[in-house]
């Protein structure tokens, strides 16, 4: 029997370590001056960087890494089958622009897989024991809306007695599971305003692979990591290793782990509530731990999706048989997963064994005919996954919005209902764009246009047996 994806597979956003894009973005030369300047060639930067393009505006996108994507990262050298180290869906396919923009580009959008399992011991549960385990997410969900009607606290806080027995699988799926974070770490506020993220959407060419493609005509400076902003109310100047940039605005994109750290210097200082709202948005925990297993020894159907009713944090899903092949993604999240991650790659490969091992016997172990593991916190450029807002923190999201100046920020951390996700980080680069260019006298605003309405997520409802939604 499966589940539906609107309860069980409630997150999306990140993951990952360095791999090998499959298309290369070309390398621009550094301009002494620009209109905007762009900081980081993720989703966001990338959404920046083409509204300022199609307002006729000089732009230069300045990456401190070797290849564009931030948290979207398509890895097609390891395995036979293009692997998403990073994010791997998008939402909204009727009005999602990068949706649009891929198909465009040649590349097949297609929906979310449906599969969905949950494993008890070495058997799938039973008709009945996963109609309990909705259930319980529903009482959960609805325990965890109701008390952000009243107040601001952790998700943990509220948790019903009624879950029982799937407590521990509950913590997993609603938290180390959506956001990277345990539950007692993330505020009832920021979940309930996370937008359902319905009808998931995949590129089968990996969506870092689209990101890549629709930058590619974009002015992007590869390996050139800004380490300094001198800025005011009038221009700013950038400083990276390759020579100094002046601007009229800049637009930061950074995560906010890097944000928080002091990598980029600001003169003057930015101001504290913006570095405190970054320090609050602390990046939660999630990587993938990729297995290739020719022969399908566990049994499972094409992008099958598996969870087991865990007793413990010490627990995973599974992404099987990816795109019909021998790839099996075992994701780990929350603070399990980053002391896992600490310990290095092969004791994150040593776990996935042991974990498959427990739950499909001893065959699992022999059938492995490589591996790889993403480790997201140790990324220097990234130090994480997505943006999670603490009990009383989720206003920090819209403070780390606010423009400093001509220094704008952007990114999946600034978005209050799309945190987390791809779609988020586009849309606040767009934001942020526009933002610029209305200060550089380059956009007007349009009369009566007003701000789309921050939509409130309604209590979940009981889930139909046998009836599978995407998230």
């Amino acid at each position: 029997m499966t589940i539906t994806r609107r309860h069980f597979l409630s997150a999306s956003a990140v993951l990952a370590a360095t791999p090998v894009l499959g298309r290369a973005v070309r390398a621009a030369p550094l301009p002494r001056e620009a209109d905007v300047v762009v900081i980081g060639a993720g989703a966001a930067g990338i959404a920046a960087a083409r509204r300022i393009v199609a307002a006729n505006r000089k732009v230069i996108v300045v990456e401190a890494a070797s290849q564009v994507g931030g948290r979207c990262i398509t890895d097609i050298s390891t395995f036979e089958v293009p692997f998403d180290r990073g994010a791997r869906w998008m939402h909204n396919p009727e009005t999602n622009p990068m949706i649009k923009l891929g198909r465009a580009a040649g590349l097949e959008i297609m929906p979310a897989p449906t599969g969905q399992k949950i494993r008890i011991g070495r058997r799938n549960a039973r008709a009945g024991e996963t109609e309990e385990f909705l259930a319980a997410l529903v009482k959960a969900n609805r325990a965890i809306d109701e008390a952000s009607r009243r107040f601001d606290v952790s998700c943990a806080s509220v948790m019903p007695k009624e879950v029982g027995d799937w407590a521990s699988t509950a913590e997993f799926v609603l938290g180390a599971g959506f956001a990277g974070k345990d539950l007692k770490d993330i505020s009832v506020v920021d979940k309930v305003r996370a937008q359902d993220r319905n009808s998931a959407t995949a590129c089968r060419q990996g969506l870092g692979t689209l990101v890549a493609r629709i930058a590619e005509p974009l002015p992007v400076s590869l390996s050139t990591p800004a380490s300094r902003i001198e800025w005011s109310n009038r221009d700013a100047h950038v400083q990276t290793p390759a020579g100094r940039i002046a601007a009229r605005a800049v637009i930061v994109t950074v995560s906010s782990n890097v944000l928080a750290a002091g990598t980029i210097k600001f003169a003057p200082d930015l101001p504290k509530r913006t570095l405190d709202a970054a320090a609050k948005l602390g990046l939660g925990s999630y990587d993938h731990i990729a297995l290739l297993m020719p022969g399908n020894p566990l049994g499972l159907s094409r992008d099958d999706t598996l969870i087991e009713r865990s007793n413990s944090k010490r627990t995973a899903l599974l992404y099987a048989n990816i795109g019909s092949s021998s790839l099996c993604s075992i994701d780990v999240g929350g603070s399990f997963g980053r002391e896992l991650s600490a310990q290095g790659e092969a004791a994150m490969v040593a776990f996935a064994t042991e974990w498959l091992t427990d739950l499909f016997g001893s065959d699992v172990a022999k059938a492995i005919e490589r591996s790889s593991a993403t480790r997201w916190n140790a990324s220097p450029f990234v130090q994480g996954a997505m943006s999670v807002a603490p009990p009383g923190a989720q206003s920090s999201r819209k403070t780390l919005g606010e423009p400093i100046g001509s220094v704008y920020f952007a990114g999946e951390a600034t978005h209050e209902t799309l945190w987390g996700t791809v779609d988020g980080a586009w849309e606040s680069g767009e934001r942020a764009a526009e933002a610029a260019l209305r200060r550089i006298g380059a956009l007007r605003d349009e009369p009566g246009k007003q701000a789309p309405a921050t939509k409130r997520r309604r209590p979940a409802a009981p889930p139909r047996a046998g009836r599978s939604t995407s998230r």
